[in-house]
């Protein structure tokens, strides 16, 4: 049955056509989806203590993400180390930069970019210290001593890092119950997939990438060049943060994030509580449209001079009166 359903599976992403072979669901979402899993790790146990967890590989491609991560020291993984490794992986891989990524509970509390890995972990910590504590880290580049001694003294659940230097991994090797992970290859094309009763949701991963060329300055005064480039840093890492997702940004580093909320002028607001460094002068980001004024109004409030967002909403035209009115460059990504 293995067998059957590596070669279904294979002959299923592939057809023929017109310019040659293509994968399948980059044309049209195959008939019948057919997948083919093997145990991996047994974890000791799901989400929470009373559900069982399994993690399975992809069968009949070499070992890649965070699936096919070596783990290099550290206690068993859990689910929960998981989901937020795979969190922690997807957001630094935004960057070309060096970049660093603190998740708790699959959402980022401080993200940052920086000369050095360690300047980008020194940032990312400084966004919010309290919820750094027992988080799961990310990082885009191989991990090397400078940043090893600058999270040597904080709790951390685990890592995610392309390699680590050997210098590194002497430092660190004391936290025994650390977890580190190497982990290969970039997010690619595949199927995301969601169960429901009786079925499963598909859709294609979100390999989105900021195009600033396409984006549409619709507010009375355009973004400052340093407005743009922490406008373009915001864009990345609000694609990570779930919505109704708020980035309060600089250039490099983020300062407020507000996620999850029921409405967008709730995580406007939250993002703002949560900002430990100075809000004043920075950006924000909003995963979708502004539905009313009020969320313009209350980033205004705490000192935001620009706004990016996919624009949109049947309100739009209120809501750039209000960025007008109160001096703010606003940005539509469409």
């Amino acid at each position: 049955a293995q067998y059957d359903a590596c070669i279904a599976a294979t002959l299923g992403q592939v057809e023929v056509n017109e310019k040659g072979l293509a994968r399948r669901h980059e044309v049209e979402p195959p008939p019948y989806l057919v997948l083919s899993y093997e145990k991996a790790l047994l974890l000791r146990y799901g989400e929470n203590p009373h559900q069982r967890g399994v993690l399975y590989r992809t069968l009949g491609v070499p070992a890649y993400g965070i699936a096919g991560a070596r783990q290099l020291q550290g206690k068993e993984l859990s689910y929960n180390n998981l989901m937020d490794l795979q969190a922690a992986w997807d957001l630094v891989n935004e960057f070309d930069e060096p970049a660093a990524a603190i998740i708790k509970h699959t959402n980022p509390s401080g993200v940052a970019t920086g000369r050095s890995l360690a300047e980008a972990y020194v940032k990312a910590y400084e966004c919010d210290p309290v919820s750094a504590y027992g988080s799961v880290l990310g990082f885009n580049h191989a991990l090397d001593r400078e940043t090893a001694e600058a999270m040597a003294k904080h709790f951390i659940e685990a890592i995610a890092a392309p390699d680590y230097a050997p210098e590194a991994r002497e430092r660190l090797a004391s936290k025994k119950n650390l977890r580190l992970l190497a982990v290969s290859g970039q997010p690619e094309a595949e199927w995301q997939l969601r169960t429901l009763s009786g079925g499963v949701l598909a859709q294609d991963k979100d390999l989105y990438t900021a195009k600033p060329k396409e984006w549409r300055v619709v507010s009375e005064r355009a973004p400052t060049k340093a407005e743009q480039r922490a406008l373009v840093f915001a864009w990345k890492v609000v694609k990570h943060v779930k919505s109704n997702a708020i980035v309060y940004a600089r250039k490099d580093q983020t300062v407020g994030i507000g996620a999850g909320q029921m409405s967008r002028v709730d995580s406007v607001k939250l993002g703002a509580q949560k900002a430990v460094l100075p809000l004043k002068g920075t950006v924000l980001a909003s995963d979708a449209f502004f539905p009313f004024p009020d969320g313009v109004e209350e980033a205004a409030k705490v000192g935001v001079t620009a706004i990016i967002q996919p624009g949109g909403s049947v309100r739009d035209a209120e809501v750039i009166a209000a960025a007008n009115r109160l001096k703010l460059a606003m940005v539509f990504t469409g």
